[in-house]
């Protein structure tokens, strides 16, 4: 059963939607009790690093949430700042992230000057998978998915890396260490290579 987690952030509809037309069980998790039976997790996210941390630190699921994937190894997806908030810390707040990835989250800097890159990095853009096989099986550079974030992830170990995505330079777009996995675009807003994405989750 895969627990999408409901702590107020993320279209959490969406994803459960996308579950249901893939005749795939999925639950809301708006507290302890719903989690009891999730052998996978989904965590989305959008906004602001500390915001988003506080709202799940205060949601009454941190504590189970961390046993499920640091004790019984349970896989999990964050999504965005779901993503972000995988990592140890992050330039956008003060509060520590859950660490279960190790990393840090920076700020997009883009050169002075002319450039035609935005901060947010915000529509459609492919990504460069690194490693193929599970969270991406199926995907190639061809593959599209929509961004919004201003922020991203750096993985400690490059090993961790299975995808990267150009923008004024490669950036970090996908991760995975052990049983976490992250990915900075939104697969719920991303058509067929966001449902295979999300059905591949539910492979794993």
């Amino acid at each position: 059963m895969i627990a999408i987690i409901d702590y107020g952030l993320g279209n959490v509809r969406a994803f459960a939607n996308v579950y249901h037309n893939l005749n795939i069980p999925v639950i809301i998790a708006r507290k302890e009790d719903n989690l009891k039976e999730a052998t996978k997790l989904l965590l989305p996210g959008v906004g602001s690093f500390d915001y988003a941390m506080q709202r799940l630190n205060d949601s009454g699921m941190r504590e189970v949430i961390d046993r499920k994937v640091m004790v019984d190894k349970i896989p999990v997806l964050g999504i965005c700042v779901g993503m972000q908030m995988l990592a140890k810390s992050s330039e956008e707040g003060a509060l520590p992230g859950l660490g279960w990835i190790n990393g840090e989250v920076k700020k997009f800097v883009l050169p002075a000057g002319f450039s035609a890159m935005r901060i947010p990095h915000m529509g459609w853009n492919t990504i460069q998978p690194v490693r193929v096989g599970g969270l991406l099986d199926g995907m190639d550079n061809e593959s599209r998915f929509y961004f919004l974030h201003s922020y991203y992830f750096i993985c400690s170990d490059p090993y961790h890396v299975i995808a990267t995505t150009a923008y004024d330079g490669d950036f970090e777009s996908a991760v995975n260490a052990g049983n976490v996995y992250g990915v900075q675009f939104h697969p719920e807003k991303s058509h067929q290579w966001g449902i295979r994405l999300l059905e591949n989750f539910a492979k794993i």
